[in-house]
């Protein structure tokens, strides 16, 4: 039989955990975390007690079994498992069968102000907080939803409450790239404040309003315009530059200059959203171009696996992805 055939074999396994108050809580209310991995392998879970029987093909069977027994390793270890860390471990082991689910949850990268663990939930957020821990500045690019930023801010809260850097700031292009704020009601404040909220909601809900409110008083932390970035070096600070993709090169060469002693800078974006007028070139993309391969510089790249939003987002993407590949192959054909 060959390997392919042996693994669309029906099969069927059981499994019985030591602790009732632990099987329990990884089974969910209603055995609703079960439900969420039937749907998400095809198999079928029948429990009892504090044990299960899996039934379905084999590579299934694997997946949910190993699924269940890492995410109770997780549960004895202190870890409270929600509905959603099933589904992200299933897309984890899925990808990568031989992932340790430990080192990716239990990866603490902060605790929000409502006593939330901040973790990696995939291989590549994993992958991209130790990039962030190991170099001084770094590229995360890849779809909506994927963590970028969110990781991006948990990281400066981090290392701002571990005192290893002065400051927080947070910045991103206005209105596209050209940042042209002109014909927007009131001050500048109120002008640039849309275009900076989802940088605001992220160290908001990080470090709580009150909180937020006090250190941005005190300079402490700083959300501006990348056009506010210009002419100055950025010292002993935690630098975020978001929606990089609508960077000129001239703004990302401006950005990146400004970096001084005992910074740290962490650059986001989507290189399919693209909202540069005309014929001009993503600063984005270029820098990556140009900065592969030095030291101290690394880029992490995102797909569509790694979306932690809503189920249907992922799906949004790739519908998305299908379309502009269909677009491009008939261009081809016609040229």
């Amino acid at each position: 039989m060959k390997p392919s055939a042996a693994l669309n074999v029906e099969t069927s396994r059981e499994i019985d955990f030591a602790d009732n108050r632990l099987a329990q809580q990884l089974f969910g209310e209603l055995n609703r975390n079960l439900h969420t991995i039937e749907q998400a392998t095809g198999v079928t879970i029948n429990a009892r007690g504090n044990g299960l029987r899996i039934n379905g093909r084999l590579h299934a069977v694997e997946l949910a079994a190993s699924t269940l027994q890492q995410m109770y390793g997780l549960l004895l270890k202190g870890y409270p498992v929600f509905s959603q860390d099933i589904a992200f471990g299933v897309k984890i082991l899925e990808s990568s069968p031989q992932a340790r689910l430990e080192e990716i949850f239990l990866d603490k990268v902060c605790i929000t102000a409502r006593k939330r663990v901040i973790s990696p939930k995939s291989v590549n957020q994993k992958l991209y907080i130790e990039a962030i821990r190991e170099n001084d500045i770094v590229f995360g690019i890849g779809p909506a939803g994927t963590g970028k930023t969110y990781l991006a801010v948990a990281m400066a809260v981090s290392a701002l409450a571990k005192e290893q850097v002065a400051k927080i700031i947070l910045t991103r292009p206005a209105v596209e790239a050209g940042e042209k704020l002109g014909f927007l009601p009131g001050d500048m404040a109120q002008k640039v404040d849309p275009y900076l909220r989802p940088l605001t909601d992220a160290i908001n809900d990080m470090m709580g309003q009150e909180r937020t409110q006090e250190l941005t008083e005190r300079g402490v932390i700083e959300v501006a315009p990348l056009a506010f970035m210009r002419g100055r070096t950025l010292n002993n600070a935690f630098i975020i530059l978001d929606e990089a993709q609508n960077t000129t090169r001239e703004q990302m060469k401006m950005f990146l200059t400004r970096i001084g002693f005992d910074s740290q800078a962490v650059i986001t974006g989507d290189v399919t959203q693209i909202d540069l007028p005309g014929t001009q070139k993503s600063g984005l993309i270029q820098a990556e171009r140009i900065l592969t391969g030095i030291k101290g510089i690394a880029f992490r790249h995102f797909s569509k696996a790694d979306v932690v939003r809503h189920p249907l987002v992922q799906e949004i993407i790739q519908a998305y992805e299908q379309q502009d590949a269909a677009r491009r192959a008939r261009a081809e054909k016609e040229g």
